[in-house]
């Protein structure tokens, strides 16, 4: 067997771990694509701000040349606010403005920068963020008009030191969520291999546990534990065939070797056997062969029902059609018993299934009441619809069968003691029951009324079908009483 695999190993953890490097890709991207776009917004909203400045400044300077703009400069840095001016000489002496020297600024003139300066906050100096844009004015002076970003600066600021943890933190929590669901998923599938093994080491009993919680691995324990029955229950019947084929069917062929022993020591003694012995030890021979020959047939049909091989025959069928065939064939035989043969039709039922299983299940009920049934009785055949599906019912008035014995008589070469005296090989009920196995339908053995056994074929209303053509004439009997058959309506 396969060593247990490493959680690194694990198909849950690989796929989860697989999951969170997308989901990481895809929040950093998101919040990437977030932050671009929010500043870029702002910065165009602060630019806007400062072209309407700059525009308001140059229209002063145009009509009232550099003293009007002092005047200007000097009259908004005294409700200023967030806004920043600076009007300096070409050796950047400060003429008016409410900074108090020139910022360490980079960049051409007219082009928005970013800048760091000083100010007075609450008593000391703090340093902080700017944006803004340069341009020169006649005279060799300069204007430099921005607004203060510290706040957003600070934010920018945040945003960016706290990405990486966050990705980060998404690496980290989702990695140990995935160990965790790859450590379940690993329990769940040890328990699965665990019970597998043992059954590989022979232990057929064995099933995978079943939390209860509904989940998937629920859904294949069930189905694992559902295959696993249906193993053993084949395999116990295998060990069954098995054993009762090497013990039932010895006798029968020690029987026929010493019958044609005996056939051969007559020849050595006599000579020569007549024509009238010679046949006869031919005829028990050919019989002891055919009851042989029956038994294995018996078995293949069981084989061939039980792994499903003739469900290529399945066609829409009616049953009253196929228990009137049966009496038919069985009429010959309930009269020579002096039997009375009832074939009760009921209203027409068509089932998807395989005529012949059918008819072969159907007889075998018919032959086993009218064998265990005394002279006298009486055997019944019939069809009923009922809420759950349609029923094929042989009743018969004969001993019945014990309820205790009910469960193992539809086992494999299952004989009981009342029966041991009779001919059969202990495969019929056997057979009735691959067949209605096979059918999705149950045989059921119940008590019948006043005295007997009534066994019913019950096929569910799943199965039934809708049959082209007329139906059958629901109320007509067909039976054989005192040597007749009748034909009456109910």
């Amino acid at each position: 067997m396969r060593t247990k695999p490493s959680l690194l190993q694990t198909q849950a953890f690989r796929i989860v771990l697989v999951y969170v490097l997308l989901f990481a890709f895809s929040v950093t991207a998101l919040l990437f694509f977030t932050y671009w776009n929010t500043r870029r917004t702002l910065d165009e909203q602060t630019d806007q701000i400062i072209e309407a400045e700059i525009t308001g400044l140059q229209e002063e300077f145009q009509h009232f040349n550099l003293p009007g703009l002092v005047e200007t400069v000097r009259a908004r840095t005294l409700h200023a606010g967030q806004s920043l001016y600076i009007l300096s000489d070409g050796l950047h002496h400060i003429v008016a403005g409410n900074l108090d020297s020139w910022p360490p600024i980079s960049g051409s003139t007219g082009e928005m920068v970013e800048f760091d300066y000083e100010r007075l906050v609450d008593g000391r100096m703090e340093a902080r963020r700017a944006r803004g844009r340069v341009f020169a004015l006649p005279g060799d002076f300069v204007l430099l008009v921005a607004q203060d970003v510290h706040d957003r600066y600070l934010t920018e600021r945040m945003f960016t030191t706290t990405l990486p943890w966050t990705v980060l933190l998404i690496l980290v929590l989702g990695t140990a969520g995935g160990a965790l669901i790859g450590r379940n998923m690993l329990r769940r599938l040890e328990d699965i291999n665990r019970t597998s093994g043992e059954i590989i080491a022979g232990d057929l009993t064995r099933r995978v546990p079943v939390t209860g919680s509904g989940d998937e691995f629920d859904s294949l324990s069930e189905n694992l534990n559902r295959m696993l029955d249906r193993i053993e229950r084949l395999m116990k019947g295998l060990r069954e065939v098995t054993d009762s084929v090497a013990h039932d069917l010895r006798t029968p062929l020690n029987r026929l070797r010493n019958r044609l022993e005996e056939s051969v020591a007559r020849l050595n003694a006599d000579g020569a056997l007549t024509h009238e012995k010679a046949a006869s030890e031919i005829e028990r021979a050919i019989a002891e062969t055919d009851q042989l020959i029956g038994t294995f047939n018996a078995l293949l049909l069981i084989a061939e029902t039980d792994a499903g091989t003739t469900r290529a025959a399945m066609t829409a069928l009616d049953l009253g059609s196929v228990a009137a065939d049966v009496a038919e064939l069985y009429e010959p035989l309930a009269e020579e018993k002096h039997l009375t043969l009832t074939l009760e039709h009921g209203p027409a039922a068509a089932v998807e299934g395989n005529r012949s299983l059918i008819a072969q299940a159907l007889a075998n009920l018919v032959d086993n009441a009218i064998k265990y049934t005394p002279a006298g009785g009486r055997v019944r055949i019939g069809t009923t619809l009922t809420e759950e599906g349609v029923d094929v019912a042989v009743a018969d008035s004969g001993p019945g069968i014990p309820l205790a014995d009910r469960p193992r008589v539809t086992e494999r070469f299952v004989r009981l003691e009342a029966s041991r005296s009779s001919p059969g090989t202990g495969l019929g009920l056997s057979l009735v029951a691959a067949v209605a196995h096979f059918h999705h339908a149950e045989l059921v053995l119940e008590d019948n009324v006043p005295r007997g056994l009534r066994a019913v074929l019950r096929f569910p209303k799943t199965a039934l079908r809708a049959l082209p053509g007329m139906p059958l004439k629901s109320g007509r009997r067909v039976g054989y009483n005192g040597g007749c058959f009748v034909s009456r309506t109910s």
